[in-house]
């Protein structure tokens, strides 16, 4: 779980954190985000129900986001889409369930029968790759066109490495990264 700080002002005006406070924001927080998956997997439970497919909703909170997965149905491929574009309007209408139940903005993070999982890894590869030519050659590479979803994957793997930046270029959908020597 992310480690959460409060500030609380003193009647000197000193700024001071207890560790009680800190622990109860903390845990507000990680009960705020059980909720957001507890709402996300009724209303993704209804919506399995609908359609007629199978699939256990496993709920879980992965830093300061709930994260929720669906596993085990034969037809849960549908669900993805091609390159996941039908597992980001779901994910994105799970969100819009979960703000109009809580009210607040949700982070939610969907995935449908480990597709993000995989696609994590293998962009953490990519990313890995790519800088590791470009420490061999000197030269920038530029990468296909991604999602943000997928762009922040490759910037973090890319940052894991001495000797290499990167940044996004390009306007949506278009918009790509590319890696650079330091």
């Amino acid at each position: 779980m992310k480690e959460t700080t409060m500030t609380v002002e003193t009647d000197g005006g000193d700024p001071t954190v207890t560790a009680a406070a800190a622990a109860d924001t903390a845990s507000d927080t990680e009960e705020a985000l059980i909720e957001e998956g507890e709402i996300a997997g009724d209303y993704l439970e209804q919506l399995l129900d609908v359609l007629d497919f199978d699939g256990d909703i496993d709920l879980d909170v992965e830093g300061d986001r709930a994260v929720v997965s669906i596993d085990g149905g034969k037809d849960l491929s549908k669900l993805v889409g091609r390159r996941g574009e039908v597992l980001d309007a779901l994910q994105e209408l799970t969100r819009l369930a979960v703000q109009q139940a809580t009210g607040v903005r949700s982070r939610l993070m969907l995935d449908v029968a480990g597709w993000r999982a995989n696609r994590r890894s293998e962009l953490s590869a990519l990313g890995i790759e790519a800088a590791k030519r470009v420490l061999e050659t000197g030269e920038r590479e530029a990468l296909s066109p991604m999602t943000p979803f997928e762009r922040k994957i490759v910037h973090d793997a890319v940052a894991t490495l001495d000797g290499v930046v990167s940044e996004s270029e390009g306007v949506e959908p278009s918009r790509r990264v590319v890696v650079l020597p330091a």
